[in-house]
């Protein structure tokens, strides 16, 4: 027999505790996805150098290994994101943990530079697809109350992950009793558990709603979803037929520019940065880049946990534009400075990676809210996919520029993609807290206080 939430006049509805039970798994489930991601992309770096003397790589070789996850996330975000949103969120939330669970396997026997990239290329699509299936399925099950809060969570899972695999692999290349291949191949044991764990999960109701599959989404609604988002699933149309083409209307193109861009700026420097962090610091004099590098991956940590906790309270807009203006100002200071004090550029960098994170959080809302639920698979992906250029372009093209640039001018145009991240979110940046996905994914121009500011 299903429970029903009730609420008394004047006061939000609540979920009944199979409600809550369930919003807690899909979360977990989800998180485990994006701690999956965060692995798989946090273990490369830490081995770099290990890779680069027993397989003799060049610089291109480093710069296309180090790439290889990203490039396939561009290929995976607007795959996944449209079939999940032409054949359901459900089959793919447990395909790509299908293909994670190959490709994590696959690292324990490469033994060639391309294998390893090929492999690479093959996580980074099932990564790529997770986001976008993942988030908008997660903003469609999500109590509005809340939902900013749960979907920030995932990158809290995704820095986990990254710092985990990067602290494991920093351990075992320091005692020397696991060679690169074992510490990449770590993947395999969290795939196993999430990917037996996804199966069962529930279609969205959102999304059977939009085939006009009316019966099964009320009913699955009923039983998984708060009653004041039973209500707006029930006013939301079944007639509307949007394609991926609809991302570049009139009535969405802001959004796709908004959350494409606010995704480049954020991650671009990250990558680039945090996948060569090591070499990076030890350039700039510190003596044990490792452990530096280990610093910047754990205050990243907490830079998300504060978007968890401020983002139900302050609002996306105030989470979302202030970090990159400090991150601009920090790398900056290290492009002027990178033959100065080491303990300035160490603080400079834990500034940055602190308060970029704190952004880079948002990065898995929006796009779960401004996008309707017709082409919310499509457009995750297709930001994703452009997120990927800029990160994957970052992370091939950083070794090239220190060594034909010099790390103080690599580090300048590295703080120029912050600023014009800052510029446009100070433009377009949505505030979406508390409402409805009715409200936040209507068409422009019937979007209230949903696109355009011209303040935070």
């Amino acid at each position: 027999m299903t429970t029903t939430s009730s609420a008394a006049p004047g006061r939000p509805s609540v979920l009944t505790e199979k409600q809550r039970r369930f919003i807690t798994k899909l979360t977990v489930l989800i998180s485990g996805g994006m701690f999956i991601d965060g692995f798989i992309l946090g273990s490369i770096g830490i081995v770099m150098p290990a890779i680069t003397a027993d397989l003799g790589l060049d610089l291109v070789w480093q710069g296309l290994i180090g790439a290889s996850a990203l490039i396939g996330i561009f290929i995976g975000g607007p795959l996944g994101g449209y079939l999940a949103d032409k054949v359901g969120r459900k089959p793919m939330f447990t395909i790509d943990l299908a293909i994670f669970l190959v490709g994590s396997v696959a690292q324990f026997f490469v033994a060639e530079a391309w294998q390893l990239f090929l492999v690479r290329l093959l996580m980074g699509v099932a990564i790529g697809a997770d986001y976008s299936i993942g988030w908008p399925m997660l903003a469609e099950f999500s109590p509005a109350r809340m939902r900013g809060k749960l979907l920030a969570v995932q990158e809290v899972a995704w820095y986990v992950g990254y710092l985990i695999s990067y602290a494991l692999g920093y351990i075992l290349t320091v005692s020397a009793t696991a060679d690169w291949n074992i510490i990449l191949g770590l993947s395999t044991i969290p795939c196993v558990i999430v990917f037996l764990m996804r199966l069962g999960t529930p279609e969205s109701p959102r999304w059977l709603m939009t085939k006009g599959r009316t019966a099964e989404a009320l009913a699955l609604a009923e039983e998984y979803m708060e009653e004041a988002d039973r209500k707006d699933l029930q006013a939301q149309t079944t007639t509307r037929k949007l394609g991926v083409r609809a991302l570049f209307s009139p009535a969405y193109i802001k959004s796709t520019v908004f959350v494409s861009v606010f995704w480049i700026c954020n991650v671009t420097p990250y990558f680039a940065i945090g996948t060569f962090a090591p070499i990076i610091l030890e350039q700039f004099g510190l003596e044990d880049g490792l452990t530096g590098a280990l610093a910047l991956n754990g205050l990243v940590v907490a830079g998300s946990l504060v978007s968890v906790v401020l983002i139900e309270r302050v609002g996306r807009r105030k989470l979302a534009i202030p970090p990159f203006w400090i991150s601009t100002i920090a790398l900056v200071v290290v492009g002027l400075f990178s033959q100065q004090s080491p303990v300035i550029i160490m603080v400079c960098f834990l500034v940055f990676s602190f308060v970029n994170a704190i952004s880079t959080a948002l990065t898995g809302v929006y796009p779960g809210e401004v996008f309707p639920t017709e082409i919310c698979g499509s457009g995750t992906g297709f930001a994703t996919a452009a997120s990927r250029v800029g990160a994957a372009a970052g992370t091939f093209l950083l070794p090239v520029a220190m060594t034909t640039l010099g790390i103080g001018t690599t580090m300048i145009i590295a703080a120029g993609i912050s600023l014009v991240g800052g510029i446009v979110s100070q433009m377009l940046a949505p505030e979406t807290k508390g409402k409805q996905l009715s409200e936040t994914n209507a068409p422009t121009g019937r979007r209230p206080e949903a696109v355009v500011h011209s303040a935070s």
